[in-house]
Order: structure tokens, then C-alpha cells, then sequence
């Protein structure tokens, strides 16, 4: 049956500080590519069957670390757009929208949840079109909505899926129904 691995970008100066990064391209941190080097030991390129990557340097140098050069890259596992809440905080979002989350309420000028969905169900369809294992180098909320979609809940379910930098986690089955094998490991 088919697997779909998660990795999450390194840390950057903005996911550091708790910054809404989408568009903007930022390097990894120093201490983000020294864990990114880690994930070597955990992650072995024969183990898989289809490796795929975000285009944005901070997945695609997180993947090149973890013994990924040559991967593909794919538009669909970008990070959610958050439009004019690019490079700020929730708190600094909070103090005009009160009680805003990227999950709960729009992100003006960025993407909706629906075509969040949109996009990250076609991951979830090739994945599953894997005989075995297929590896996805991305971004935190988009990671945490793709667990949502493999499991048939809504985007905004991923909430509940909290995410660090530079971690593995695993989506699988059990028989015939889509389960969370491993999160944030």
C-alpha cells in the first residue's frame, strides 16, 4: 500500500519568529541546515519510490541536506498563501482580527481553504496512485492540511496537527482506512 512521508522545512529566521512565510524565499538558518544534515539518518533515498519537494529554497535545501538532491519539484505542496499576512505574526494579524487563525478565517489577498484543498488533494491522489512510499519536502500549514486531506477531513482540521521544523511524520493505512502512522518525529 501506499505511504506519503512528510518533512518540513529547516528552520528559517522567519519561522523562528513565528512569521506567516509563503511567497518569500528565504534561506534556512544555520542551526535549520545542521538538523536538516540530520534527517539523513532517518531518511534513506532507497526507501522510496517518488521524492517530491516544494520549489521554495528552504524545502528544496532541507531535501538536498537530507541526502535528497535531485528531487522533483511540485507548485501543489507550496506553502498556503497568506496574502497580506505575509511576514507577520498572528498576533500582529489579532490586534485588527480578533481570534484570526490561517484555519478559521481568510488571509486577505492569499488562498482560501478550498483551494488549499483543491491543490493538496491532487498530492494525496499521486500518492496514493504509489506502490510504496512517496516522500514530500514542504511547509508547515501545508503539510498540516495534507494530513487532513489524506485522512478525508477538511483543511481547516489540520489544526489539530501541530508541526516542528525539520520533522518526519508518516501517513499510511490501516486496512482500508487512511491513519497517522507517526507525527512530528
Amino acid at each position: 500500500m501506499s505511504e506519503l512521508w512528510l518533512v518540513r522545512h529547516g528552520q528559517t529566521e522567519w519561522s523562528r519568529d513565528h512569521r506567516h512565510t509563503s511567497v518569500t524565499d528565504l534561506p534556512l538558518l544555520p542551526e535549520g541546515e545542521e538538523v536538516a544534515r540530520s534527517l539523513a539518518e532517518r531518511l534513506h533515498p532507497g526507501d522510496f519510490e517518488v521524492v517530491r519537494t516544494s520549489p521554495r529554497q528552504r524545502a528544496r535545501r532541507t531535501a538536498e541536506l537530507a541526502g535528497f538532491p535531485d528531487v522533483e519539484v511540485d507548485e501543489d505542496l507550496v506553502e498556503w498563501a497568506y496574502g497580506d499576512y505575509e511576514g507577520i505574526t498572528t498576533d500582529e494579524i489579532r490586534e485588527t482580527v480578533p481570534g484570526w487563525t490561517v484555519w478559521t478565517h481568510p488571509s486577505l489577498g492569499g488562498e482560501s481553504a478550498e483551494e488549499v484543498s483543491t491543490r493538496l488533494d491532487r498530492v494525496v491522489e499521486r500518492a496514493r496512485q504509489v506502490e510504496g512510499r512517496t516522500l514530500v519536502f514542504a511547509h508547515g500549514h501545508c503539510l498540516r492540511a495534507l494530513a487532513a486531506r489524506w485522512l478525508g477531513l477538511p483543511v481547516a482540521d489540520g489544526r489539530h496537527l501541530k508541526l516542528g521544523t525539520a520533522t518526519v511524520s508518516v501517513l499510511g493505512w490501516e486496512r482500508e482506512t487512511p491513519v497517522v502512522e507517526r507525527w512530528n518525529a
